[in-house]
């Protein structure tokens, strides 16, 4: 008696879980959730995405000092030298979330200052 009511309860819980997997397969191949992946992942080819720290926007010489400041600071972090006219942009990171940004610049402001979060691909 006692097999068969494991048994039971073994089948009804493969059941449950074989009708879930075949769920969300359907979910995914719709043609809505089709064209809104699709649509994300023409912004983010056109626009970019994530976020990057600008730590100077200023003349040449300053930029490429703190630049090289900062990768002595920081050498595990990536970072770009940017010219944008007439000024140059030193850029510090890339990080998927603004959240993760703005942790990055607590943890950058104790030896800089005046960074600012900006979104890649604008």
């Amino acid at each position: 008696m006692k097999n068969k009511v494991f048994f039971s309860a073994l089948f009804l819980l493969f059941l449950i879980g074989n009708h879930t997997i075949s769920a969300q397969n359907k979910t995914n191949s719709s043609p809505e959730i089709q064209r809104i992946i699709a649509k994300k992942r023409s912004f983010n080819k056109t626009y970019g995405y994530g976020y990057i720290i600008q730590i100077y926007y200023g003349n040449e010489t300053k930029a490429r000092s703190l630049r090289n400041k900062f990768r002595i600071e920081f050498p595990e972090v990536y970072t770009k030298l940017d010219y944008d006219k007439p000024d140059w942009k030193v850029l510090v990171g890339k990080y998927k979330t603004k959240l993760e940004a703005d942790k990055a610049v607590i943890q950058f402001s104790e030896k800089f200052n005046g960074l600012i979060v900006i979104p890649l691909g604008k």
